[in-house]
């Protein structure tokens, strides 16, 4: 009996490429794909997977937002997030939000394959940097003089700060998050209200500076 796997990715190649990898293997095969949360949502009700693959940056919706969705409707359906975006800066909210496992897309297709297994069996995948980091932040939150202003930031906002840092303009961004251009001025408002900076050009190099340090 294959496991069955749908892939949540607005990306086609992706799609494409994941799904043969899957499909190699004897105990695990791809039941469809989709774009975005709401035909996802359609999807599981449809197809009924064994478990739900999902990227962060999601056409018109974000994954982590899908991911808690899931959590809510389905909260024995297992989701392993694969993403482009850096572990070290969204692979604990991920996991908060009710994935079983966080992947980045450059990591070898071996290990999305064992990622998909254990998840699969129960468990919890992340990579040991990820544990890490968690552990140091569930003690860090028991001190509030260790606590970081970066999380008052929602996952959009702080999808937003994080792109601001990769240095790219409030349009790309838009087009990136598939948003109005309008409404990432109002993320970057908001997030310039939460850390506390009064002009635009504070906020990107505080953006740049906190992605540079992510990356370390």
């Amino acid at each position: 009996m294959k496991r069955r796997i749908l892939i949540v990715d607005d990306h086609p190649v992706f799609c494409l490429g994941m799904s043969q990898l899957i499909n190699r293997e004897k105990d695990l095969e791809v039941c469809g794909s989709e774009e975005s949360a709401p035909k996802a949502l359609q999807a599981i009700d449809r197809l009924k997977p064994d478990l739900v693959i999902a990227d962060i940056a999601l056409k018109e919706s974000n994954g982590i937002e899908l991911v808690k969705e899931i959590r809510r409707r389905y909260p024995h359906m297992p989701v392993l997030v694969l993403s482009m975006y850096d572990e070290s800066l969204y692979a604990e909210r991920a996991l908060l939000a009710g994935a079983r496992g966080y992947v980045m897309k450059q990591e070898a297709m071996v290990q999305v394959v064992e990622a998909l297994r254990r998840v699969l069996k129960g468990e919890v995948y992340a990579s040991a940097s990820v544990k890490e980091k968690t552990f140091q932040r569930l003690v860090a939150q028991r001190d509030p003089l260790q606590k970081s202003p970066i999380d008052l930031l929602t996952d959009r906002e702080l999808e937003v700060f994080h792109l601001i840092g990769e240095g790219l303009s409030t349009r790309d961004i838009a087009e990136r998050m598939h948003l109005s251009v309008k409404t990432i001025g109002t993320y970057r408002e908001n997030i310039k209200t939460k850390l506390g900076l009064q002009h635009y050009a504070q906020l990107i190099q505080t953006a740049v500076f906190w992605s540079r340090q992510a990356h370390k």
